[in-house]
Formats: structure tokens, C-alpha cells, sequence
């Protein structure tokens, strides 16, 4: 069953003679519990259409569905919705808050979501176990290294039990051997049930992935088994 399929898709900025043609139709599907590396240089389209996937933006044609409904149109509180229960976001520059404890991170999501305290303190200290850095649950980002921010995004995306994790170059600002770690706890992720969605410019990165989805020029160029 996909989680993931888009008709058509464009996506276009500015108007008349200053439009720029970011997606041009695109059509793709991701089954549930897939994992699939978004690839092409910068210019292609990658980070559109995953700023599109997790209801970041709208598109300016075509169809969206995500979880089995239709997502293009709706508003923004709508939007803001689906992305708490539905998308789990990591990004390259972690995004954390720097006064916050990484425990108050990981929970952050939890709160907009209305849970409650001591269920939200018990689901973050379960995820930093499940990524590997429990005793760090009352340190904050700053005295981390950039390997631990980033399991501590992972933790904060997976925090409500998202349909789809959508990651943007997560190892962008990482070291190849920490890059390698934080790579090797996605495809545990991805073992263990959950949906992937990774944004590379990088092959060896993208063949980690179970499938390549290779964007140029705003439409897709190929689709490929790792």
C-alpha cells in the first residue's frame, strides 16, 4: 500500500516572465515502510518537493496524497496539522532549541500534540534510548557533537509515531565517519517498519537507500533500485 503518491505535480515561482519552473509534473509513489533517497543537483527540484511532501508548501498544479487522503488546497492550520501527526522532519542543521534540554526537544512535538507531561517526559526518554544516547536526555544541544544533535532530531521526528520521516541532507554537516552512524540508525529505522524519505546530491549516500528517485530539471529522470 503507498503512503506516499503524487499526480502531476508542479510546483511554479513568480509569474510571466519571471517564473521559474520547479517541478514539472511530477509523478512518483512510495509504498508504506519503504526507503527511498530523493537525489539530483542543486536545481533539480529535491528540496521542492520535499518542502511539497511535508506539507511545507502547496503546489502550484496536480495532486497530493499522503496516508490515503488529499492533501493539495488545504489551508494552512490544516497543513500545520498533518505535519505533527503525519511528518517526522530532520534537517541538516538539527533545528534544535538551544536552551531547551534534549529530553524538552524530543518532547516538543509531543506538546503540540497535547500529551501530557509525564507521558511526554516517558515517550522521549523511550525514542533517545531507541537512538542510543539516553544519558544525554538532561544536557543541552550545545554540549553535543553533531553525530548526537542529529539523533536527537531523529528521536524529536519519530516522537508522535509519524507516517513518513522525511530527511534533507542529514548528513551534510557531519564528519563521514559520524555521517556513516547516523546513516546506519535510518536504515534500522527503515528495518524496523518506518517510512523513509531521504534528500541527497550525494550517490554513495542515495545507494544506501532501498530505492533512488533521481530528480532533474524538476521532473523525474530515472527511479531505481539501490
Amino acid at each position: 500500500m503507498n503512503i506516499i503518491e503524487t499526480q502531476a505535480l508542479t510546483k511554479v515561482f513568480g509569474n510571466n516572465g519571471t517564473a521559474v519552473h520547479a517541478l514539472r509534473g511530477i509523478d512518483m509513489a512510495v509504498a508504506r515502510g519503504e526507503f527511498v533517497a530523493l537525489i539530483g543537483p542543486s536545481g533539480s527540484g529535491k528540496s521542492t518537493l520535499m518542502a511539497i511532501l511535508g506539507c511545507l508548501d502547496s503546489p502550484t498544479a496536480g495532486r497530493y496524497i499522503l496516508d490515503g487522503h488529499s492533501v493539495e488546497g488545504l489551508s494552512g492550520s490544516a497543513l500545520a496539522q498533518i505535519r505533527n501527526e503525519k511528518i517526522g522532519f530532520v534537517f541538516q542543521n538539527y533545528n534544535l532549541l538551544p536552551k531547551a534540554s534534549i529530553a524538552r526537544n524530543v518532547e516538543l512535538p509531543l506538546l503540540y500534540a497535547g500529551v501530557s507531561r509525564k507521558k511526554r517526559r516517558q515517550r522521549a526518554l523511550e525514542l533517545l534510548e531507541r537512538v542510543g544516547i539516553p544519558e544525554k536526555a538532561n544536557t543541552l544541544p550545545g554540549l553535543l557533537s553533531g553525530g548526537q544533535r542529529q539523533r536527537v532530531a531523529i528521536a524529536r521526528a519519530l516522537a508522535n509515531n509519524p507516517a513518513v520521516l522525511l530527511a534533507d541532507e542529514p548528513t551534510g554537516a557531519l564528519d563521514s565517519k559520524t555521517g556513516a552512524e547516523v546513516l546506519d540508525l535510518f536504515k534500522e529505522l527503515h528495518k524496523n517498519g518506518n517510512t523513509v524519505i531521504l534528500v541527497t546530491h550525494d550517490t554513495h549516500i542515495a545507494s544506501m537507500a532501498q530505492r533512488q528517485v533521481e530528480l532533474y530539471d524538476g521532473l523525474i529522470r530515472q527511479a531505481e533500485a539501490a
